[in-house]
């Protein structure tokens, strides 16, 4: 192959390398030998990954019909609720030791018959349930921008690989806020799409209430577009269907958004504290958005009550026991106590408390918080989307958010604090959200922007990022650890440098 081509592979995104295929240039085969050699060289510094599938992706590669749409493009599968067949299914969990998929999800089904190729699955902290990926039956996932920090969670080990350059996109799922923090942490593009937009089973319907979306992280704006196209749409016996979308979703990106009313909230729940760098950013995209010809209002999310907020614990608490029981089901037994790390005994003590009345009250009040929240979108002084700091604070040194035996409650007090911001609106009414790589600490940490839209909207947010990544580019900003900086032998570009 053309030594430029190959050059390329590791800082292109996935649009980029299909068309390097589609041209000609490189074959499917290529690109997944280029991935393995990044990941072989990058993965021990990271510990993104929990498993790898390469001999049967370099077979699967060799045979595939260079015509697919992302032909050879290689990704990697979350280990949290995706299935792989014949790949194990941990779930961050020593509780799930020796379970391997018999069949593969059918997003991930999905992901194959577009051509992608999957070479394994990232990690991610003990059934989702913290903002962290410092699982106790592994390595923590460590960032690529400070080996020292956190990549956020859930979907930590798929973010850090693709911050890195180890692949282009990589699959996430997100229960409130497990797609965008992660994107926060790691500085890429994050899209939790509308409820339904992407199908959960074969093994599911529905996650935690309608809550659970399935997604990717990436670098670009319109990979995650591109990635709608090949995934979108319900599949038969979906509890949800998604409003329908005309045209293609990358085609949504060939015009620029109409001028949008959006509301601007810098308060978090409960009056918790909010970094400064994180207010400075949070300034300078609502300067950005009015450069760009939108309104900005300053809009609180007073909906939220302490009601509301009660009600989102018992809906996690009782998703816990429905996960723990599920796999008891499935496996046969339930774990013992030393195969479930502390946060996890702590959530699953208080799910086994709730009722079956309990849980759909709360679904009763969570329902009518989406109706205030829409009568605030759809009133006279409603609102196209809703901005604030993806996180309340850069990201946090590993350990912080770490639960330990004697008091698990701590790291659930600091993980309060760290994802301060309502994140999980989008998911409690079902509304597309994503984070934005749109700033930086004084220290060159990334920080993100969550931007929330309207039902069925994924098009007016992806044309906002798209014209905000043109606007003010992150794509040529690597970190440390990247496929960029081994392949140069040059530090890391200052931000600083490359922000207009």
């Amino acid at each position: 192959m053309p030594a430029d081509a190959r050059l390329e592979t590791g800082h292109a995104d996935a649009v980029a390398q299909a068309a390097l295929v589609h041209a000609g240039e490189l074959r499917p085969v290529d690109l997944v030998l280029d991935a393995i050699n990044r990941i072989e060289r990058l993965d021990p510094m990271l510990h993104a990954l929990v498993v790898t599938d390469f001999d049967r992706a370099v077979d699967t590669a060799r045979t595939l019909d260079p015509a697919l749409p992302f032909a050879g493009v290689p990704t990697l599968v979350k280990d949290l609720c995706a299935e792989v067949e014949g790949l194990p299914m941990r779930e961050g969990s020593a509780y799930l030791r020796g379970v391997v998929s018999t069949h593969d999800q059918e997003y991930v089904a999905r992901l194959r018959r577009a051509g992608f190729v999957v070479l394994g699955k990232t990690s991610t902290p003990e059934f989702g349930m913290a903002p962290t990926v410092e699982p106790q039956d592994g390595l923590p996932t460590v960032n690529p921008w400070d080996t020292t920090c956190t990549t956020g969670g859930s979907s930590g080990g798929s973010a850090a690989a693709v911050a890195s350059g180890m692949v282009p996109v990589a699959h996430g799922n997100d229960v409130g806020g497990s797609l965008r923090i992660p994107a926060s942490c790691c500085g890429i593009f994050g899209l939790k799409p509308t409820r339904g937009r992407n199908p959960l089973g074969p093994r599911y319907g529905d996650v935690f209430g309608g809550m659970a979306a399935e997604h990717v992280l990436t670098r670009s704006v319109r990979d995650s577009a591109a990635l709608l196209d090949v995934t979108a749409g319900p599949a038969p016996g979906d509890p949800y269907f998604a409003p329908h979308h005309e045209g293609t979703w990358l085609g949504e990106l060939d015009r620029p958004p109409e001028p949008l009313r959006i509301a601007v909230s810098r308060c978090p729940a409960e009056g918790r504290p909010v970094h400064v760098d994180c207010l400075g950013v949070l300034d300078d995209t609502a300067g950005r958005l009015t450069d760009l010809g939108h309104t900005v209002v300053e809009r609180e999310l007073t909906e939220l009550t302490p009601e509301v907020g009660s009600a989102i614990g018992r809906l996690y608490g009782a998703g816990l026991d429905w996960v723990i029981r599920y796999w008891a089901r499935e496996t046969g037994r339930l774990p013992e106590p030393q195969e479930l790390e502390p946060l996890t005994r702590l959530y699953w003590e208080r799910g086994r408390e709730v009722r079956g009345g309990d849980l759909l009250m709360a679904l009763t009040t969570v329902q009518a918080f989406g109706r205030a929240l829409a009568a605030a979108y759809d009133g006279t002084d409603g609102f196209d989307v809703w901005l604030s700091p993806t996180l309340a604070e850069p990201p946090p040194r590993l350990g912080q958010l770490a639960a330990d035996a004697e008091d698990p409650s701590r790291a659930e007090a600091r993980s309060a604090e760290f994802v301060a911001f309502p994140l999980v609106t989008a998911n409690l009414t079902g509304r597309p959200a994503m984070s934005v790589p749109l700033g930086w600490s004084r220290d060159s940490l990334p920080i993100g922007m969550n931007f929330m839209g309207q039902p069925g909207a994924e098009g007016t947010l992806l044309r906002l990022a798209a014209q905000l990544e043109a606007a003010h580019p992150w794509a040529e900003l690597w970190p440390p650890v990247s496929a960029r900086c081994a392949d140069h032998h040059h530090p890391l570009t200052d931000p600083a440098d490359l922000t207009p």
